[in-house]
């Protein structure tokens, strides 16, 4: 392992393994290598809110006292799109992706 293909500082043991493995086994350049890095920072961000989540739930109260969606949830959301584009992005999904996307309706019925 070059110094290129080390893990980023501050990922979980989990996105460590997996960096190296995917680091491994493809052939990734520099800016690849970035998008990996966010990619398992992603990860790690959905997984910190998740455990806020299961500790505290998903809901919270506002300062009127109405129930509202915990923040953690958002985050934990976000976090996870973040990862499933950036992994599209690096085309690290072993699925065949369809050349072109289905045509959308046009107008309302």
């Amino acid at each position: 392992m070059t110094d290129e293909t080390k893990p980023p500082t501050g990922l979980s043991a989990p996105m460590r393994a997996w960096w190296s493995t995917v680091a491994d086994d493809y052939d990734l350049q520099a800016h690849h290598l970035h998008l990996l890095g966010l990619a398992c920072r992603a990860w790690d961000r959905a997984d910190e809110a998740r455990k806020i989540l299961n500790a505290e739930g998903i809901v919270t109260h506002n300062r009127y006292g109405s129930a509202v969606a915990h923040p953690a949830v958002a985050i934990e959301r976000d976090a996870r799109l973040a990862f499933a584009r950036l992994v599209r992005e690096l085309q690290l999904d072993d699925g065949v992706m369809p050349e072109v996307r289905v045509p959308r309706r046009g107008g309302r019925r």
